[in-house]
């Protein structure tokens, strides 16, 4: 399985988000630390949910942080969050 459908899939069963986009920017990061032929190093998280309700922007980057540590020491790179809970707007709609 592909570290972007691993990431998507731990996401998915802890979350259950209305909104998950789980991009691989490795291609963006070539040359630079960390990245790897191949890609899988760099991503950005897009995720909504309900279960950020009431959770600041720290506790949230922790909490995923916590998800994904396994796959952050082993060969993850650089993790991109973008967080909201479901009752807030999305910043990159129109």
């Amino acid at each position: 399985m592909s570290m972007r459908q691993t990431i998507a899939d731990k996401l998915t069963a802890a979350y259950a988000p209305s909104v998950l986009n789980v991009i691989d920017e490795s291609d963006r990061h070539a040359g630079h630390g960390g990245w790897r032929e191949g890609g899988e190093t760099h991503f950005r998280v897009q995720i909504a949910s309900s279960a950020f309700e009431g959770m600041n922007r720290l506790a949230r980057h922790r909490a995923i942080n916590d998800l994904l540590a396994e796959e952050l020491a082993n060969g993850v790179h650089a993790l991109a969050l973008e967080i909201r809970s479901d009752s807030e707007p999305d910043p990159r709609a129109a």
